[in-house]
């Protein structure tokens, strides 16, 4: 029977030595009692230079994201062998050759044959494949929301920005205004000159708007040669709306495009609104667009408020 005990002993320890993740022991002195193949693989440490020494002697060092050392003060083990609750957190382990690992580290209680605490176990596993995902997933939101030939937001992420501007003046009443804009005779400066030139146009036209309005506003390219920009919190007055419309149309009308034997200039037409209650995004930009249009009737190169 001692045999059979021993010879499942053996084998449980084989199982837990060659897992691919790290496993390690600790007693309630948090010197470490055990340490598995994984651990070594992914810390670079072997058994040999670990068990028997505390993990508070700077040998994992885990760390947050923000820096905060966790051995030393806020220890997840250390909770774990208090009240015997599992516990789980991402951090970065020290490597043996100086380097920071993120792993993603779990804690579970260590308990005798009378269910007394007598230690922790902690697992860990490389959490570098996940946070590449993570951030795979983000510059794949980025790129569906980002226009691809100015770099600011597309007709997505501005009509997703029109939603939020008015389920928060729900709710704050700030004034909020919209511009909305339209390069004149666009169509004939890109027959004229190629759409080459005409694309470095619109990067110089969104460089300008970009530098117009509040790094807090947003900004955005809603198709072709038509530009937005939502302001928030602005002073709740035709004046202040139509200075910044001004300011918008000026910057522009003053860029210039400097090529190999001539400058090129553009001008646009401006249309400008406050959000109103009962807007919805449609309506809100409707009203934008109709005075937009208001200025090219009237002769183009102006701004329009209402």
């Amino acid at each position: 029977m001692d045999q059979r005990k021993s010879e499942d002993k053996d084998f449980f320890k084989d199982v837990v030595d060659n897992l691919y993740d790290g496993v390690y022991f600790v007693d309630r002195d948090r010197v470490i009692t055990y340490w598995n193949k994984g651990a070594e693989r992914i810390a670079g440490y072997s058994a040999d230079k670990t068990v028997g020494r505390s993990c508070r002697d700077k040998l994992l060092n885990h760390v947050t994201a923000n820096g905060m050392e966790l051995c030393t003060k806020n220890c997840p083990l250390t909770a774990v062998m208090k009240d015997g609750n599992p516990r789980e957190a991402e951090v970065f382990l020290h490597h043996k050759e100086g380097h920071r690992v993120p792993v993603i580290v779990r804690g579970t209680p260590l308990r005798d044959t009378q269910g007394n605490i007598v230690g922790a176990i902690e697992t860990f596993s490389n959490n570098s494949n996940l946070i590449k995902a993570r951030r795979e997933v983000r510059k794949s939101r980025q790129a569906a929301l980002t226009d691809p030939l100015t770099g600011i937001g597309n007709r997505r992420y501005v009509a997703g920005r029109l939603g939020a501007a008015i389920a928060e003046f729900g709710v704050v009443k700030n004034p909020t205004g919209l511009v909305f804009f339209d390069i004149d005779n666009f169509r004939t400066f890109n027959n004229t000159y190629g759409h080459n030139t005409g694309d470095k146009v619109l990067c110089m036209v969104t460089s300008t708007l970009r530098n117009a309005v509040r790094t807090s506003d947003t900004i955005g390219r809603w198709g072709g040669e038509e530009f937005i920009a939502i302001l928030y919190d602005v002073q709740d007055t035709e004046k202040s709306l139509h200075a910044v419309g001004e300011k918008i149309r000026s910057l522009i009308e003053r860029s210039r495009l400097d090529l190999d034997d001539q400058s090129l200039s553009v001008t646009v037409s401006v249309g400008a609104t406050f959000l109103q209650a009962g807007d919805t995004p449609e309506s809100f930009l409707e009203r934008a667009d109709k005075l937009m249009y208001a200025s090219k009737q009237a002769g183009r190169n102006r701004v329009s408020i209402g």
